[in-house]
């Protein structure tokens, strides 16, 4: 789906939660004739537009889908230059988000990152904690299916040890072994590039967000695109299953 480039004015207050699969950093290089690497450094900027955005919204948590488990599959010059940019913002990114009031949280697979970088991401979480203006979630080396059954022997591990009874377990008790415990489920799923699917993101979260998916490639994506978002969130009915 393509945006209208018009925005609609609302009073409405924000989604609370907003994720966004970033989607065509690759498409958007190749378009052009460049090199990869090239797409991922414009996806950079993208994202930085889009924490400001956010900001200036008053949405409270972000999520970000980085790299995903999936993702290891592809080629390894092109992961060794994935992770050299995420060194890269780890190192120049995280002070401008700490002055922005920004919270950085990461969830993923972190024992399958390098050291160095396991190091950086503690760090940024260490420097930005407390910080209330934006809740920034970088989804890094994240699979949600993975995310559940981590969740559903944790419990089991729980219940094994006698520390929880099985008539115990319900919704509530299994969100608290997810690595989101405590956050708010996303109220609004964003993906970019015309894609429209979910590629194993926070499956159990998402249960009832809205979707948008828009053609716009993501080291296109603005602070515009975001807000637009945001407005066809707002014409829609959220019933969770009742009646309208």
């Amino acid at each position: 789906m393509k945006l209208v480039s018009s925005l609609l004015e609302t009073s409405l207050p924000p989604p609370v939660h907003v994720g966004i699969i970033m989607d065509g950093n690759r498409r958007w290089a190749k378009g052009r004739g460049r090199p990869r690497i090239d797409g991922h450094l414009r996806g950079m900027e993208a994202v930085r537009k889009v924490v400001k955005g956010s900001i200036a919204l008053g949405v409270e948590y972000l999520t970000l889908y980085a790299f995903s488990i999936e993702n290891w599959k592809r080629p390894a010059a092109e992961i060794r230059s994935l992770m050299g940019l995420l060194r890269l913002y780890l190192r120049q990114e995280i002070k401008d988000l700490d002055q922005q009031g920004v919270q950085v949280l990461f969830i993923g697979h972190r024992t399958l990152l390098p050291d160095d970088i396991v190091s950086l991401i503690e760090e940024a979480e260490e420097q930005t904690k407390g910080n209330t203006n934006l809740n920034l979630v970088v989804a890094l080396s994240y699979g949600a299916r993975q995310e559940i059954t981590a969740a559903a022997q944790s419990v089991a591990r729980q219940v094994e040890a006698g520390e929880l009874d099985v008539s115990e377990i319900d919704e509530t008790v299994f969100m608290k072994h997810l690595e989101t415990a405590g956050m708010p489920d996303p109220d609004l799923v964003i993906r970019t590039s015309g894609e429209q699917r979910i590629s194993n993101f926070l499956l159990w979260q998402v249960a009832y967000a809205e979707f948008i998916f828009v053609d716009t490639l993501w080291p296109d994506f603005s602070d515009d695109d975001l807000r637009e978002a945001i407005n066809e969130y707002h014409r829609r009915e959220r019933r969770y299953g009742a009646a309208g």
